[in-house]
């Protein structure tokens, strides 16, 4: 079984390899862990997908941006590794272009090659993407996409998703004007556009002609949209390496990316001990073997002679580039991005978690606690336990209620939490750094009266639903902290792992008494 707990949960691709290292599979995600573990959840999958689960042996990823920019490198490592699981796409048709005619009253539609006249703006890495974009700028600025202009309007005019210059609706230049529009955001040149849009929009707005207002406003949500969606690949002719690195503890946590005419093509991890000139060190030491790109980014300048080396060894000039903002600053911080997830993930949900809670130490092991039931029946306990992070599943314990009648999660929450500490000090075992609570201040409150009935000393906090509130001891108001921040959602994971444990029980005992 591949471990998927440590997956983070945001988009990117994920490479599936088999037991030799071959990657059998390449695939994209919009969250990284829910889609990879879909495959390992024991549902049942076709034939394929069964084979495919068989033999994975380990898994890979990049985490991305967007879902977008995760689409167009899964392209990209698809067609450069060549998985068997993936379909063998034998066309062209991903790699299509959106082109406008150059006729009087320029129509737009979809080119195979760029060839012949008019503009073409691609190639589009995903045919999906690029028939959305296709709708979205013909629905927005409403270019005619029919072959030869009709004598009358047809359904699209009726639908408002053309101008119909076919029946004099609009003037050729005011035609010309949105042909323009329409190119600009093709390029990706969208700012300037929605600068000018936003002016004529007010323009409109006071001088009262609301309904031009209204449509120029429409007009910019779609740029917008589409602006942000960055679904073109823009051909470049050089390639280049995003390196950045982390230092911890003495140790050098390094990935570089390499970047193949403007798209991301793949990773490569390294880690080596710090010293004043390791990263000059392993600069030398990597271009020594592998032939360096047309253009290094960097976080922070190397030493002067490793341009010069660089360029030796290529034979021609090798740039080395340090963004301060733009494009490749954005790729600098991917890269940073990739590496704390790989490198770091676990490590910085324990700090994020310690300081938002105010423990002395990092929290090395969790333990958390449910209680569950179906209106008072088979009602059990659960507790899970995290252990730098990381699910220990070696460590789950259950517990069937057995002091408590009716509905009381209170008084259950109290009984399991005093049977699990007893029993660790009378074993002399390992106690945890943190105890979680699945419940609100009530549950919270019976927890912390069975430790000090105990004796023992462990910090506990409590997470409520709905509002994923988290509470400690001795205040009545929740901790001031979002849902969304790092240490919420690792508290969120801790929960909601303890609660599908303690679901997964009452459901066995629910069932074994139906058998009964």
């Amino acid at each position: 079984m591949i471990a998927t707990d440590t997956l983070p949960e945001d988009p990117g691709c994920y490479l599936f390899s088999d037991a030799s290292g071959a990657i059998l599979y390449i695939g994209k995600a919009k969250n990284l862990k829910k889609r990879v573990s879909s495959y390992f959840s024991g549902r049942e999958h076709d034939a394929k997908t069964a084979k495919l689960v068989r033999r994975i042996d380990s898994v890979d990823f990049i985490v991305t941006g967007t879902e977008v920019e995760a689409l167009i490198l899964e392209n990209t490592l698809i067609k450069r590794h060549q998985p068997k699981f993936n379909i063998d796409l034998k066309d062209s048709k991903n790699y299509a272009y959106i082109h406008l005619s150059d006729d009087p009253y320029p129509r737009i539609g979809i080119a195979r090659r760029a060839r012949g006249r008019g503009t073409f703006f691609g190639p589009f890495v995903s045919a999906r993407e690029r028939d959305s974009v296709l709708a979205l700028v013909k629905k927005t600025f409403g270019l005619r996409s029919c072959r030869k202009l009709p004598k009358r309007a047809c359904l699209r005019y009726h639908m408002g998703t053309c101008s119909a210059p076919c029946i004099g609706s609009i003037s050729g230049e005011d035609y010309a004007d949105l042909v323009s529009r329409a190119g600009e955001v093709l390029k990706g040149r969208a700012a300037d556009l929605l600068v000018a849009l936003r002016r004529e929009m007010e323009e409109y707005a006071g001088r009262q002609e609301f309904e031009k207002a209204i449509k120029l406003r429409g007009q910019i949500s779609a740029v917008e949209h589409l602006s942000r969606r960055q679904n073109i690949v823009r051909p470049k002719a050089l390639d280049e390496d995003v390196i950045n690195y982390l230092v911890q503890d003495g140790t050098v946590y390094l990935m570089l990316f390499h970047v193949d005419r403007g798209t991301l093509a793949d990773k490569q991890e390294f880690v080596f001990d710090a010293g004043e000139e390791s990263i000059e060190e392993f600069l030398v030491q990597y271009y020594a073997e592998q032939m360096p790109p047309s253009e290094v980014i960097l976080p922070e300048p190397p030493g002067e002679a490793i341009e010069g080396f660089l360029s030796g060894r290529k034979g021609k000039k090798v740039r080395i580039t340090v963004p301060q903002r733009g494009a490749k600053k954005d790729l600098i911080d991917l890269v940073e991005k990739n590496i704390e997830i790989a490198f770091f993930g676990d490590r910085l949900k324990l700090e994020a978690l310690k300081r938002a809670v105010g423990l002395p130490e990092l929290p090395h092991v969790i333990e958390c606690f449910d209680i569950s039931h179906l209106s008072g029946s088979a009602m059990v306990g659960s507790m899970v336990q995290f252990r730098e992070g990381r699910p220990d599943k070696s460590h789950y314990r259950r517990f069937r209620i057995k002091t408590v009648e009716g509905i009381d999660d209170f008084a259950a929450i109290a009984e399991v939490v005093r049977r699990r500490y007893a029993r660790l000090a009378a074993e002399d075992g390992e106690f945890p750094d943190l105890v979680i609570i699945d419940g609100g201040k009530g549950q919270l409150a019976a927890a912390h009266a069975a430790l000090e009935g105990l004796g023992v000393k462990i910090p506990v906090i409590s997470i409520a639903k709905r509002e994923e509130e988290v509470y400690v001891p001795g205040f009545s108001l929740p901790l001031p902290l979002s849902r969304k921040q790092k240490a919420s959602l690792f508290i969120q994971e801790i929960r909601d792992e303890a609660h599908r444990f303690a679901i997964a029980y009452n459901r066995l005992l629910r069932t074994k008494e139906v058998i009964k």
